[in-house]
């Protein structure tokens, strides 16, 4: 099994991807520690990603029960639909503050635990957005191109160590559940308005499946990626092939 006695934080883990990710981590042999902003059944630990305090709250829960941490999946964010002249400045921020502050706490306080692993692997969460624009959606796209080049930083300083602590960014394109819901607010017919916006932009006419995604993850926190750091792997049907 390709993650077995893996330790693996993953925050944003209640959504479709994150929970997604979680049942991938698990069929792969792999040792869940899941977040998310509320307590609920799955999750380990309230978590605001945003919080310095519940980074190192989350942390020292980890090495208590394990000791280490050998996989990291920054999977937390939100979403805001607006170009640059209607996005408001709280709005921008607070996108901002989640997507690129939250990713950036995340690698910081739990660097020290991937210290102790012999093989340690962080996976951002990105998407598409980081790598084109968009015109109606200039706070998130402006999150996800910093999280791409933020994960360059972080490989660039992990591979200084021995053994390295790799990190990668991952690239999905549109999927459903309620980042894809909020894209078709309004919308009378919300899943198939979806459904058109998969089918006009991307070749494989459909919208990502998040056990799709989640393999990915898989693949990046597991020895089959050793040789990859530093680098975006995208998941998108084609769609930045446009």
């Amino acid at each position: 099994m390709t993650l077995q006695d893996k330790v693996v934080l993953i925050t944003g883990a209640a959504g479709m991807l994150g929970g997604a990710v979680c049942a991938a981590v698990r069929a792969n042999g792999g040792a869940v520690f899941a977040t998310d902003l509320a307590a609920m059944p799955g999750i380990d630990a309230a978590h605001d990603v945003t919080s310095e305090d519940d980074w190192r709250r989350v942390c020292d829960e980890i090495e208590t029960r394990h000791g280490r941490l050998d996989g990291l999946v920054n999977n937390a964010g939100i979403v805001h639909v607006g170009s640059v002249e209607a996005t408001e400045l709280a709005d921008f921020r607070r996108v901002l503050d989640i997507n690129v502050s939250g990713v950036f706490l995340g690698c910081k306080h739990a660097w020290a635990l991937l210290k102790k692993s012999t093989a340690a692997s962080i996976v951002n969460v990105s998407s598409t957005a980081g790598l084109v624009g968009s015109a109606n959606h200039a706070a998130y796209t402006a999150s996800k191109g910093a999280v791409r080049i933020l994960s360059k930083s972080v490989a660039l300083h992990g591979a200084k160590l021995d053994p390295p602590i790799r990190c990668n960014s991952l690239h999905p394109s549109l999927m459903e559940g309620n980042m894809a819901n909020i894209l078709v607010a309004g919308a009378a017919d919300p899943q198939a308005a979806i459904r058109a916006i998969a089918e006009s932009r991307t070749p494989l006419r459909r919208t990502a499946d998040p056990r799709e995604v989640a393999e990915s993850v898989v693949f990046l926190l597991s020895d089959r990626s050793s040789f990859m750091t530093g680098a975006e792997l995208i998941c998108d049907g084609g769609a930045t092939a446009m």
